[in-house]
This record gives structure tokens, C-alpha cells and sequence, in this order.
């Protein structure tokens, strides 16, 4: 299972409350170290759930990049239970309530943040020094607090808003994905496909909510604007614009795989690399088996753009590692924290992510020539949105509301109630 897709845990899931369970507990005695910084222990407690492939991998290229320049710092640190990511944010709470900190552990900032309200400290002082905000562009910038406050590093962007492609496929039918403009030119382009290939034109999985949500937020990105984007993340998204863009899901959702609603993301993925799919649209981490194929190379067999009306916004999902009030160690935690946010450590871990980094002013011509793209056209974008599916851009309350909405769309594709759904998620 993909780290990104929503994984039914078989612990307690966090809801709303979580956030009050953990009020106040910036304040709460116990831990390991004070919280001015000083004192406390040169053990790191990292907790994450990177527990195999891209992630493992990347998490233990920047331990090692940072303990070649911090070698008396040592490490405490293993998965949790896997990709469950609400099983590392109960273990997180747990330990919270335990007046237990970790040192750190892997989270995505934005509004997620909240599920933990009262339980950072800032580090502004120590960590989000000039370097830092002269070489995080706005949008990872602002993510990076909460309330105002520098309380977390992102290490890392995955981009939201692509459509990938199947190169022969696309020619077969006479397709060519850089005249594709605006999202209903997807549509048309999958009515071609249908008509001049075998292939399925738009692979799409339906049996979770997740990749609808990215599917739908990137759209109303597309054709309501920036603008008509962060209305809605805002709770003043206007009705008309939200249906309208459910709409055009479900004129795309006429080209999904027949079996839609029982594959998995990865089963979409290789439907696109056996050339039996043209477009997938999917974050960014769709290219790493793409990279990993034999015979499947980037710009002759499959390529990427901007899903067509996005152009101009990249719409980011980050993972970062915040600094926890009452610190188990503070000093070895906040040098941690500053490698996560140098260029080298992000070089290190992208490279074997897949992502990018979040530096503006980060060397990637270590990194893939896919990479190389991204993150010039991440340097290039005009905005770079949170995104809403990953939980950066609303509450973990509206998130909540949002899956609930998607859920009820899936079974009947009623645009209209759904879109009044998703604008009452913010009540």
C-alpha cells in the first residue's frame, strides 16, 4: 500500500478531539530536557512510519548525512507500524498524554498541525533563521507555522497537480498533451483515446476516496483559479465552482478502468507503464516506478505536465519534523531540525524520495532529470498551494467532512449535493 493512500488502522483512529487531548501540554512537566534549548540528552527519538521502500531509504540517507556532521548525536529510531500514518499520530498523542515527547517525529505542517495544538514550541530563534526564509519560497514557508509560529521543518515537496502519460499511447491516438489548456481538454482528449486505442483512457482508482479528492481539488484549481482555490480552503468557497468542478470529475470518471472501484492505486499506476491506460493524474511519487522499470524511461516511453489550467501553481504536499515543547533534546533536536532545512540533508533525502526540495537554492543536478523538472517549475510557479487531501490546506476536522463527502460521491455521483456537502465540511 502506497504511503499516501488512507490506511483503516487497527488501533483507535485520531478524531477532532485529539487536538484538545493534547492542549496545554506545552506547559506540562516532564520529558527529558528543558525547553530553552539547553540541557537534555544526545539521544534523538525519531519516530515516522517510512518502514520500507523510497521512504526507508531517504530517512536513513539524511541520519547519516547528519551524523557525519553531528557523530555524538545517536538515534532512536524505527517505523510505526508501517505506512499507517494514524497509527504514528496515536503514538504520538499517547506518548503526548504520557508527558512523554518524542524529540521529533514525521508529520505534514500546514493545518494538520492542529490534530497536536498546544504541544509545539516556536523556533524561529533557533532553527527558522534568514538562511531559511531566504530560500523557502512563500508557500512551504507558511506551512511551516502554525498560528503564526515557526513550529516545523518540511524536508520535502510532493507535487499534486500532475498528469502523467503514456507516450505511445497518446501518439496512437494522435494526442498531444502540451495543447491540452483546460481541464474538459482531458476529457476530450480521453473521448479520442477511447475512440483510436484499446487502451483505457484515464486510470483512475475508486476504491478509496483519496485520489478522487486530489482529482477534484486539483480540477477546482484548474478552472476556478488561485483565487477560487483558497476561497474554498478558507470556508468561503463559492457553490457553483465546487459542483462545477465535481462535474467534471464525473465526465472523466465515463474513461476509469472498468474495475475502478476495486484496485488500488498501484494497480492504476501500472496500468499507465503496461501501456493499457493513457493518463494517470496522481502526486509526484506516481514517477518512482516509473524510474524503477525496466524499458520505461522519462521523455521517450512517459511523461508529465501540468494538469492542463493549473499551469502557473504547483500544489505541494510536504512531510517535515516539528519541534515538540518539553523536549526529551533540545539541543540535539533543534540540530537535527536545521540539517532538515539545509540543502544538503534535502538533497539527500529527494534523491532517494523522489521528491524535491523545498529549497529554492538546493543543487539537484544530483537528482533525476524528472526531479530536475519539477523543481525548476517549482521555482518558476507563481503560487504554491496546500494541498487539500494531505490535510495542509484544512483542519483535520474539514478534512474529515471532505472524506465523508467524497465517500457518498463515489456511490452515486450526484455533483450537486455533494458540492453543497463540501461547502457545509467547514460548519
Amino acid at each position: 500500500m502506497s504511503e499516501h493512500e488512507p490506511n483503516v488502522s487497527r488501533r483507535t483512529v485520531l478524531t477532532t478531539t485529539s487536538a484538545a487531548a493534547v492542549a496545554g501540554l506545552a506547559g506540562c512537566s516532564g520529558g527529558g530536557g528543558g525547553s530553552d534549548g539547553s540541557g537534555g540528552g544526545n539521544e534523538l527519538e525519531l519516530l515516522h512510519a517510512w518502514s520500507s521502500g523510497d521512504g526507508n531509504a531517504a530517512i536513513a540517507a539524511l541520519i547519516e548525512g547528519f551524523q557525519e556532521e553531528h557523530p555524538d548525536v545517536e538515534f532512536a529510531e524505527e517505523p510505526v507500524d508501517g505506512a499507517a500514518r494514524s497509527n504514528l499520530d496515536q503514538v504520538v498523542l499517547n506518548k503526548l498524554q504520557a508527558n512523554d515527547p518524542p524529540s521529533t517525529f514525521q508529520t505534514w505542517p500546514g493545518n494538520t498541525l492542529a490534530k497536536f495544538d498546544g504541544a509545539y514550541e516556536d523556533i524561529e530563534d533557533d532553527v527558522w533563521d534568514d538562511d531559511l526564509k531566504e530560500n523557502y519560497l512563500a508557500g512551504p514557508q507558511e506551512q511551516a507555522q502554525y498560528n503564526g509560529t515557526y513550529v516545523t521543518v518540511p524536508l520535502n515537496i510532493h507535487r499534486i497537480n500532475n498528469l502523467f502519460y503514456n507516450t505511445a499511447v497518446l501518439e496512437e491516438a494522435g494526442v498531444d498533451p502540451e495543447s491540452l489548456s483546460s481541464p474538459s481538454d482531458v476529457v476530450d482528449a480521453c473521448e479520442t483515446i477511447a475512440a483510436e486505442t484499446d487502451a483505457v483512457p484515464f486510470a483512475q482508482q475508486t476504491s478509496g476516496s483519496w485520489s478522487t479528492v486530489q482529482l477534484w481539488e486539483t480540477i477546482l484549481l484548474g478552472q476556478a483559479g488561485i483565487d477560487g482555490y483558497e476561497a474554498f480552503t478558507g470556508g468561503n468557497g463559492d457553490t457553483g465552482a465546487v459542483e462545477s468542478a465535481l462535474q467534471s470529475v464525473v465526465d472523466l470518471s465515463e474513461y476509469y478502468p472498468s474495475d475502478s472501484s476495486s484496485i488500488s492505486f498501484t494497480e492504476a499506476n501500472t496500468m499507465v507503464m503496461d501501456g493499457d491506460a493513457a493518463f494517470i493524474h496522481q502526486g509526484d511519487w506516481a514517477a518512482g516506478a516509473y524510474s524503477n522499470a525496466d524499458d520505461f524511461s522519462y521523455g521517450d516511453d512517459w511523461g508529465q505536465v501540468t494538469y492542463p489550467g493549473t499551469s502557473g501553481s504547483y500544489l505541494l504536499n510536504m512531510d517535515s519534523f516539528p519541534y515538540l515543547a518539553n523536549n526529551p533534546s533540545p539541543e540535539a533536536t533543534k540540530q537535527f531540525l536545521s540539517y532538515c532545512g539545509s540543502a544538503e540533508g534535502q538533497v539527500l533525502f529527494n534523491a532517494e524520495k523522489g521528491s524535491i526540495p523545498p529549497r529554492s537554492d538546493a543543487d539537484v543536478s544530483s537528482l533525476n532529470t524528472f526531479q530536475q523538472d519539477q523543481f525548476e517549475d517549482f521555482n518558476s510557479a507563481d503560487n504554491q498551494p496546500p494541498s487539500v487531501q494531505h490535510g495542509l490546506a484544512v483542519s483535520p476536522g474539514v478534512a474529515t467532512n471532505i472524506s465523508s463527502a467524497f465517500s457518498g460521491f463515489l456511490e452515486d455521483y450526484d455533483a450537486a449535493a455533494t458540492a453543497e456537502a463540501l461547502i457545509n465540511a467547514f460548519n
